[in-house]
């Protein structure tokens, strides 16, 4: 309640009222089967924990999944692509048409996440969600909203139903990998310019200076770098950020891709996908997505520590712990598909036959 007494809606309320068309109401992560998972892991012969943070993902996906018998046979990314109107003032080495040569590069499948993706088993979908230039190819799906967002210095970057359609987007998508039998699904982004947008939007959130979360991108300049910090403070001072909500600051001075990335976090928690994080701009916008609904945060799952200064930070904020560390800032989702053939390689040990019981041996018991 307020001062007066008032109820004041929680931040999931005022989400379902701005999103409005469709009902976030997450299902309930299974403690149970994360309990049977555990006891399958410990069934397993070999020291009791001792793949460490890979049986935590086997059983978190366990929970994720509600049931101990995990599938990860079909694997999809989504790389959300779209351009951001603070580009024009020169925060970035290249302009949009990087944006729409990449996401005509994953249309045709020959981008890096392509390659990568195609090595674990995965399909890429690529997302045009607010792109500039117009790319027609079957291989893109064609979800844009604007052509990119406004110029954050000048203006709003997208209106308030702007955001609300990129983050439905990203929800309805995850509902249609669901109907086809996807079971795990990373995020990737395309966009010149959304290292600035989710510095600016991360640094609201975790109520941290400008400074400390703003690095360089794909490449900047000493000086270029100073120029970027400054449009970013000046946009949030500007919108009176520091006092406004994740929805607020998203609209303000976030982009369509962290939008669009957001809804898939809180979709995974709505459909019982597990949600692969990828770099920097993914876990901004898992960040954005856990302030505006918190349940999805057991949905999430990181994959890498990407080398932008603020990534660590934002990931101890929601208590992340990511296996690879590969000193990466490839974006595209690229990050998040090197996890995939590791939970492969982890399910294969979970599901083995070599257990205590098959081999007759005593097992090992949890001892303080």
């Amino acid at each position: 309640c307020n001062r007066m007494g008032t109820a004041v809606p929680t931040m999931e309320e005022r989400v379902k009222n701005r999103i409005g068309k469709i009902e976030i109401a997450g299902q309930i992560i299974d403690r149970e089967a994360m309990e049977q998972a555990r006891q399958q892991w410990d069934s397993v012969a070999k020291p009791l924990n001792s793949l460490g943070k890979l049986e935590e993902l086997i059983i978190q996906i366990a929970g994720i999944q509600k049931t101990p018998h995990i599938k990860l046979q079909k694997k999809e990314v989504l790389v959300y692509c779209a351009d951001n109107g603070v580009v024009a003032e020169g925060i970035s080495q290249s302009d949009s048409s990087v944006t729409s040569m990449v996401a005509h590069s994953m249309a045709e499948g020959r981008a890096n996440i392509n390659i990568m993706a195609g090595q674990a088993g995965a399909k890429v979908t690529p997302v045009d969600v607010g792109m500039k230039d117009v790319v027609n190819h079957a291989g893109l799906i064609q979800h844009k909203i604007m052509p990119g967002t406004r110029n954050f210095a000048k203006e709003p970057a997208m209106r308030a139903e702007q955001c609300q359609q990129a983050i439905l987007t990203g929800i309805e998508l995850v509902g249609q990998k669901a109907a086809e039998g996807v079971n795990i699904i990373a995020i990737g982004e395309m966009g010149i310019g959304n290292t600035t947008t989710s510095s600016a939007v991360a640094s609201v959130l975790l109520d941290r200076p400008v400074e400390e979360m703003t690095g360089k991108g794909a490449g900047l300049s000493s000086e270029g770098l100073i120029h970027k910090k400054q449009i970013i403070e000046q946009a949030i001072s500007r919108y009176h950020l520091r006092e406004a909500d994740a929805f607020d600051t998203l609209c303000k001075v976030g982009g369509l891709d962290i939008a669009a990335m957001a809804g898939t976090c809180i979709g995974g928690m709505m459909y019982g996908i597990p949600i692969v994080l990828d770099g920097f701009i993914s876990v901004v916008a898992a960040l954005t997505a856990v302030h505006m609904v918190p349940g999805c945060r057991p949905y999430l799952i990181p994959s890498h520590v990407s080398t932008e200064p603020a990534a660590i930070a934002v990931l101890e904020s929601m208590d992340m712990h990511p296996v690879v560390h590969a000193d990466m800032c490839l974006g595209e989702g690229t990050g998040a598909v090197l996890l995939f053939p590791i939970l492969d390689i982890a399910l294969a040990e979970y599901d083995t036959a070599h257990t205590f019981g098959e081999i007759a041996l005593k097992p090992y018991e949890h001892l303080e």
